[in-house]
């Protein structure tokens, strides 16, 4: 996938009305997740992503391996973005999901093992609530009750 592919897919799923909206909370959610995780976890999650995505995983990122919670990663994200905290969040997750699809499993095995998900250690698991709900797509079916109807048999 490239940046062009990557970009309108967040745009899509986030239903954001222009590329510049869409980069802001693309870049909103990648450089606070790189001030998050150690520096070699970051770069192994940006290998896979287009250079123009990784770059927020590493280079826009000044200090590796800050200790902060889901809530401080939300309200700098919303900072960043400049958007109200309840979209910061849901961009993330929807980001953080489609990453998922770019990156080997591996990879994305350890961004999650460097997040703990404990609710009583961070609470880092709603950063993953789509990624568990099966993805996007079938988040999505879940929330407007689409998805494969029963054929009557």
């Amino acid at each position: 996938m490239n940046f062009d592919e990557f970009t309108g897919d967040v745009q899509h799923r986030l239903e954001l009305p222009g590329t510049g909206e869409t980069v802001r909370a693309i870049r909103a959610t990648l450089v606070t997740l790189g001030q998050r995780l150690p520096e070699g976890a970051a770069e192994d999650l940006a290998a896979s992503l287009p250079m123009e995505i990784d770059w927020y995983l590493t280079g826009a990122v000044d200090e590796h391996g800050q200790r902060f919670d889901w809530r401080e990663f939300v309200s700098r994200v919303s900072d960043i973005e400049n958007t109200d905290p309840s979209d910061a969040a849901y961009h993330a997750r929807v980001i953080v999901d489609l990453v998922r699809t770019q990156v080997p499993e591996s990879d994305f095995r350890q961004l999650r093992d460097q997040l703990p998900e404990d609710q009583s250690d961070e609470n880092w698991e709603k950063l993953f609530e789509i990624v568990d709900a099966g993805g996007w797509g079938d988040a999505e079916e879940a929330q407007t009750g689409g998805g494969p109807q029963p054929d009557g048999e």
